[in-house]
């Protein structure tokens, strides 16, 4: 368990399920997660400015998506090679915008989300194409068709379509619902 500026926990002793709910912490209505550690417990001299107390003892986390949502800031300093799944979600035009405080928040905080998330899908598919980087982007709306294979699975685009709008809930999926998404038919 690591942060560059707060340190390195060798052995992390964190139950799964704390791993998943940190991981759950959507905003702005389910986050942050608190979680106590053990400052005795960090590698001394593995962080940065903010291995002290009370950094390494009371953590507030969210979903990591916040900060890096295709998971690239660490692969992009060490790698050559990466490899991006994207999952994100598509945002849509409204027509007809909301002019309430609360509701044009939440749409301003989707449009930084939306052009960061765009800015970093530019830099990796431009970083490709010019031979920066190596690897692959593929995004959950991609048509595999695209990708010109000799043995590509067999995933029709209008259904892949149709399992991507697939919306993102802390509750359980009906079961139909899992077996596609598992078998992507």
């Amino acid at each position: 368990m690591r942060d560059y500026r707060v340190g390195e926990v060798k052995n992390p002793t964190i139950p799964l399920a704390q791993a998943v709910a940190a991981s759950s912490a959507f905003p702005p209505v389910i986050s942050p997660f608190e979680m106590r550690l053990d400052h005795d417990a960090f590698t001394p001299n593995s962080g940065q400015d903010l291995q002290r107390k009370p950094f390494t003892t009371r953590v507030f986390l969210t979903d990591g998506g916040v900060y890096d949502n295709l998971g690239l800031e660490a692969a992009w300093k060490r790698y050559r090679t990466v490899l991006v799944s994207d999952g994100g979600g598509k945002m849509e035009p409204e027509a007809e915008p909301k002019s309430d405080w609360a509701r044009h928040a939440y749409r301003v905080l989707n449009l930084v989300d939306n052009q960061v998330r765009s800015l970093r899908k530019r830099l990796v598919i431009g970083s490709l194409k010019s031979g920066l980087r190596s690897g692959a982007y593929w995004g959950i709306r991609t048509d595999i068709a695209d990708y010109r294979l000799a043995d590509p699975f067999d995933c029709p685009h209008g259904r892949t379509m149709a399992l991507a709008e697939t919306p993102t809930r802390l509750k359980r999926l009906d079961e139909n619902v899992q077996e596609r998404l598992i078998a992507a038919r």
